[in-house]
């Protein structure tokens, strides 16, 4: 009995499969903090970087979707090359938690650096230098104005304006909107998702019977979409039709 005891304290003591697994390969960019090698979803750890449909305000204080910037420039900057995920953890939506170097290189110490991410303390302190040197040189988000992804998300009101530049009166409505609406926020961003009468998340492809007639409107909990694991990321699920 005390070998049994033994042996299973000895694996519980031992880090699982998946916790200490490396992942290697080419990286599909889905946003700023999200990738998928494989089939594997990947989520980068210690900071967090503006939702697609985020909207933040310019240098001359218009609208402009920083998410899409925050992911094109990811794009832009590491597809195509080689990256080496360590794994953390799984989250709540299944996807693996991960540091990844790029070239050797920390690509969340980059995107926070460029002013693309802000460092997420609640989960780790590595980054916050780095979001100071893009605060200082008013890199990415930082050279206009923005809310916290993390506040975006839950549309807190109370949030703080970050920036360089002084927001105009009703900053806070238009930063907690998102830029859903009639217009895609990007060219290859077609997933409609919308709200049912029974409260739950449905998204429609361009093909599904029902397409055109979802109207996409902020106000109806409308939002736009890049593909299909983004979608079910976000807890929707396909339309039936």
């Amino acid at each position: 009995m005390l070998r049994k005891i033994l042996i299973a304290l000895s694996l519980l003591a031992l880090p699982s499969l998946a916790e200490a697994a490396d992942i290697t390969g080419t990286a599909k960019v889905r946003a700023g903090d999200a990738v998928v090698i494989g089939n594997t979803r990947i989520r980068l750890g210690g900071i967090d970087a503006p939702a697609v449909d985020q909207l933040c305000l310019n240098t001359k204080s218009e609208r402009w979707t920083c998410g899409v910037a925050a992911r094109d420039d990811l794009a832009k900057y590491a597809e195509g090359k080689s990256w080496v995920c360590h794994t953390r953890s799984i989250d709540r939506r299944g996807r693996t938690v991960a540091r990844c170097e790029v070239g050797g290189e920390d690509i969340q110490k980059w995107l926070v650096r460029s002013g693309w991410a802000l460092a997420y303390t609640r989960i780790s302190k590595d980054y916050e230098p780095d979001e100071a040197a893009a605060r200082e040189a008013k890199a990415g988000m930082w050279q206009g104005a923005f809310i916290a992804p993390w506040d975006w998300r839950v549309r807190n009101k109370k949030t703080a304006i970050l920036g360089a530049t002084k927001p105009p009166d009703g900053a806070h409505a238009v930063l907690l909107a998102s830029a859903s609406g009639p217009v895609a926020p990007s060219p290859d961003c077609t997933i409609k998702g919308n709200v049912n009468s029974a409260g739950e998340c449905i998204f429609h492809q361009p093909t599904s019977r029902w397409y055109t007639q979802i109207k996409m409107k902020i106000s109806k909990g409308t939002r736009w979409f890049c593909s299909v694991e983004e979608a079910e990321a976000a807890g929707c699920r396909e339309t039936k039709r």
